[in-house]
């Protein structure tokens, strides 16, 4: 099974719909979006991914109702937990205490965004993942993650 990690779409279509491409080429069959969607009409080219998709809040969404009203439970507020195949995962936007939560060993991976900037580390047996930017607008990088679960091998896509 491979899961898309995505982050801070910040409205790029464009890249949306290449990330999508993407993933129905390596035939992923879960995103994980952690926040920063910005405006509701992105859910217009999310639609049409044909699997699972959980998501969270970012500090840049703005209209939060109608987002909310668009993804349904797909999209949440706070840090989510979220269990896939047994694995636990930690999913929030902000990296609020990645350190100590990986050290609690409560999770097989900790998912965040906010930085725009790629993070994959270990601590412990918990795997830390920011995409970084599916936008590209602040570091001119567009990026996000494939996740094997079964290797536990983190491959960052550029778009």
């Amino acid at each position: 099974m491979q899961i898309a990690v995505i982050s801070d779409t910040h409205d790029h279509m464009e890249n949306i719909r290449k990330i999508l491409e993407i993933l129905k080429t390596r035939k992923v069959s879960t995103i994980i979006h952690a926040g920063d969607f910005v405006s509701p009409f992105t859910w217009r080219v999310f639609k049409n991914f044909e699997g699972d998709f959980y998501g969270v809040f970012g500090n840049n969404d703005g209209d939060r109702v109608l987002l909310k009203k668009m993804y349904g439970d797909r999209i949440q507020k706070g840090i989510r937990n979220i269990d896939i195949e047994g694995k636990k995962i930690a999913l929030m936007h902000e990296p609020q205490m990645l350190d100590e939560l990986a050290l609690s060993e409560k999770f097989d991976f900790i998912i965040y965004g906010h930085t725009h900037e790629v993070d994959l580390r270990r601590i412990g047996k918990t795997l830390i993942l920011n995409p970084g930017e599916a936008c590209g607008w602040l570091y001119g990088k567009a990026t996000f993650i494939i996740l094997d679960f079964n290797s536990l091998e983190a491959e960052v896509i550029r778009i």
